[in-house]
Order: C-alpha cells, then structure tokens, then sequence
C-alpha cells in the first residue's frame, strides 16, 4: 500500500494499536489526497461527544486543488470526521482511558479509490528512548556500509 506516512509519529511515539478508518472529504481534498498533497505533521485525532462520540481529525494539512477552481473560503487544516464503526470506537475509548495514551494518524492511503487512513494508539517517548533509537538506527546503518565496502 502506498501512501503519505507520518514520520514524526513513529519517532515520537510507540505504536501499540493500529486501525483503518475512512475520512469525510470533499471532491476537490479527494484529488488533492490522491496527488499527494497531505501532510500529516503536527496533526491529531480528537474525540469529541456531541450527543453520541465521533472522531476528528484535526491540524492535517491538504493543499488546494489546482484545478479546482477559485476557492476563496478554503482552509488547509480544516477538522475532518473519521468514519469508524461504533463497536471499534468503543474500543478505542476504552483502551484511551489508560493514562499516557494518545491517537495519532500513521498513514493516508487509497483503498479501491477510497481515502483511509490509517490511525494508531500510540504510547509517547521519552527522549532518552528517542535518542536510543537514533544511535540504533546509526550503528545498523554503519554496519550495513561497512558489508557493502567489503564487497
């Protein structure tokens, strides 16, 4: 599957849960997701219970549509609804009541020329951990340089 990952998730937060949920877009954000116009940094999912619970999906960036037109009242970063079936809400909600854990979207892809996008539950890292993980990464990517002179 390919699509838009949000990098800054995965290295600030331990994924411990991942769902699929589908977005309410507009026709013109459609075609700009399927471009590639998104940008997931900074972005989050919040729950919010008017009568019953519904999540949003708030601060994510979708640039405008070229050829859409003239759009003058046009936001980027707009709150857009996630579409989740009731009992896996009910999951979530659950499972959030535990102190320290956030949801956080991973991931914008097409599904048979839907928008879904993936959404994590999501444990935060400290910054020693970060930092483990950084000098990790940096000696598996010596050793691999290493191997590939070797040759």
């Amino acid at each position: 599957m390919k699509g838009i990952t949000n990098k800054q998730a995965y290295f600030s937060f331990e994924i411990l849960d991942k769902l699929e949920v589908g977005v309410v877009l507009h026709g013109y954000e459609v075609k700009s997701v399927k471009a590639g116009q998104i940008s997931l940094k900074g972005s989050y999912v919040s729950i919010r219970s008017n009568p019953k619970p519904e999540l949003f999906l708030i601060n994510a960036n979708i640039s405008r549509y070229p050829k859409a037109g003239p759009l003058p009242d046009y936001n980027p970063e707009r709150e857009r609804k996630l579409l989740i079936n009731k009992s896996e809400l009910n999951k979530l909600i659950g499972k959030l009541e535990q102190t320290g854990l956030t949801i956080v979207p991973l991931k914008v892809y097409t599904k048979r020329n839907l928008v879904k996008l993936e959404i994590g539950l999501a444990k935060g890292k400290k910054l020693y951990q970060k930092k483990q993980e950084k000098k990790k990464q940096d000696v598996e990517k010596e050793i691999r340089r290493a191997v590939k002179f070797q040759r």
